[in-house]
């Protein structure tokens, strides 16, 4: 129920030959510290062109959120992305919306998230496989310390198993 399918560095790190390992053609995408970070109005460097990339791909792609329609609309406009807001996660119903919207088994459909008890639970509820991610960068406020503590009781992240490299420190 908790456990992810897949755990990798980032969004970035899905590429042409993880596509084709997983036989992926669809891509749930959860918003928050997934594609931007929470709360900002801007999505994270490097993700306008891993979508480029994707749609070259021809990978079908929608942002399913927890967040209201207010915070997801702006930023899934400027992403090209169609949106579902208030996808209730973990409860399956806006994953369940975005399947039927791409017309594929779900055998071929991957959740994208950086949270257990929301997308990884979401996705394997729904029956489809799950791709956890870090966040692009860790939140400091006490709820989210607070939610990444309780997640690592059920999912110990052990980074010498993460699918791709953490980054390195810059020399000074």
């Amino acid at each position: 129920m908790f456990k992810p399918t897949i755990w990798i560095r980032n969004v970035l790190s899905i590429d042409r030959d993880f596509l084709n390992k997983y036989r992926i053609k669809g891509l749930i995408l959860d918003l928050d510290n997934t594609l931007s970070m929470h709360g900002s109005p801007a999505v994270e460097a490097g993700v306008g062109e891993w979508l480029a990339d994707m749609r070259k791909l021809g990978v079908n792609m929608v942002v399913v959120s927890n967040n209201t329609s207010k915070r997801v609309a702006p930023l899934a406009k400027e992403l090209g992305l169609e949106f579902i807001a208030f996808g209730c996660k973990p409860l399956p119903f806006g994953i369940n919306k975005a399947v039927k919207s791409f017309g594929l088994p779900k055998k071929y459909i991957a959740v994208v998230g950086d949270q257990i008890f929301t997308d990884v639970m979401g996705g394997n509820l729904s029956g489809i496989r799950t791709v956890l991610v870090e966040p692009f960068h860790l939140e400091n406020k006490v709820l989210f310390r607070i939610k990444r503590k309780i997640e690592s009781a059920v999912f110990k992240r052990d980074y010498s198993k993460l699918k791709t490299p953490a980054p390195q420190k810059k020399e000074k």
